[in-house]
């Protein structure tokens, strides 16, 4: 008993912050601190490849966390999205968008990033979000096609808080809802080199 209790006290220890070894894993240096991610292409291939590629071309390199929906704003928490914007909210062209893949299994739990998209299912091109508390919601559905989620954050929840809290202008403003007053930059993301 005593060595069952001590297993499952190691595997909690260890859980959410050990990579599997072949999966890839992306460090995103902010503004605010740095962020690791664990990509899931097992269960989210063509968004792994689609973000990996985004992420190879430097394209998110001085892009902005341009929307967030965390406890200092006036809706409950929800989450942070970035990816797709340059400072002064200019949208970067992108490439063709890619199949949603939100059938995978994957929950929006807090600390997964999933991608953002318009009302229609398939339209995923770079932007992306991470959950700031589990939003189930947003899993696929009978009444919804989901959003697909394909990485957990290892390492730097505490600086995905941080973004979370940022002030932002509310309901409405600069030139959208929930955009933070003062940029939070995504200065590169880059894959983690074996060690």
């Amino acid at each position: 008993m005593k060595r069952l209790l001590l297993l499952a006290l190691f595997v909690c220890l260890l859980g959410p912050a050990s990579a599997r070894a072949d999966n890839p894993v992306v460090v995103m240096e902010t503004s605010m601190g740095t962020i690791k991610i664990e990509l899931l292409p097992e269960k989210a291939p063509i968004t792994v490849k689609n973000f990996l590629g985004y992420a190879d071309d430097k394209f998110y390199d001085g892009t902005i966390f341009h929307r967030v929906i965390g406890k200092e704003n006036s809706k409950k928490d929800f989450m942070i999205q970035g990816g797709g914007m340059e400072p002064g909210f200019k949208e970067k062209k992108t490439k063709d968008p890619i199949k949603n893949e939100a059938s995978n299994g994957l929950s929006n739990k807090r600390g997964t990033i999933a991608m953002a998209r318009t009302d229609e299912p398939d339209t995923a091109t770079a932007q992306f979000f991470i959950n700031v508390k589990d939003n189930d919601f947003l899993d696929k559905s009978a009444d919804s096609d989901g959003y697909a989620v394909f990485g957990k954050v290892i390492e730097g929840l505490d600086v995905v808080d941080k973004i979370k809290a940022v002030e932002t202008t509310g309901d409405k403003g600069r030139p959208h809802a929930n955009a933070p007053l003062k940029d939070v930059v995504i200065k590169s993301v880059r894959v983690e080199k074996a060690k």
